[in-house]
């Protein structure tokens, strides 16, 4: 692929953000790492997944689960084969109706202009009171 690795990473924003996982996939390595980091037993989708089929499967997952309503970068910063997003987004929690708000922070690795490693981190404290609907009171 002859684009930037920037130019990618927006190409998979834009995809992501308008539902069209058919154009993420082929910016997906075979032979992908993928790591949501948030607690499996709120979040089924999270961990690790290893391999194209299974980080499809598990985007197909949340989109079950949730609807996306906003997925904006914020912040992209891009040194060469690595990439850091900064998005602000919103989902409905199909289940409940409640509307989730998280700001996520994503880092990335290609090669040959497809992605071979992501990471998501998010205040998983404030998404799991989102998610369940109710402060802790610690």
């Amino acid at each position: 692929m002859s684009n930037s690795t920037r130019d990618v990473v927006i190409e998979i924003y834009d995809a992501y953000a308008r539902g069209d996982l058919d154009h993420v996939a082929k910016y997906i390595d075979d032979d992908i790492e993928w790591i949501i980091e948030a607690p499996m037993q709120i979040f089924q989708f999270a961990g690790l997944r290893k391999g194209k089929a299974a980080v499809l499967e598990t985007m197909q997952g949340i989109g079950r689960k949730y609807e996306l309503k906003s997925y904006v970068p914020e912040i992209v910063v891009v040194e060469g084969d690595r990439a850091a997003v900064m998005s602000n987004t919103s989902f409905v929690q199909r289940a409940t109706g409640r509307v989730i708000r998280v700001r996520l922070a994503n880092f990335l690795r290609f090669r040959n202009g497809k992605v071979i490693e992501f990471r998501e981190f998010a205040n998983t404290f404030d998404l799991v009171e989102q998610a369940l609907g109710r402060e802790f009171d610690l």
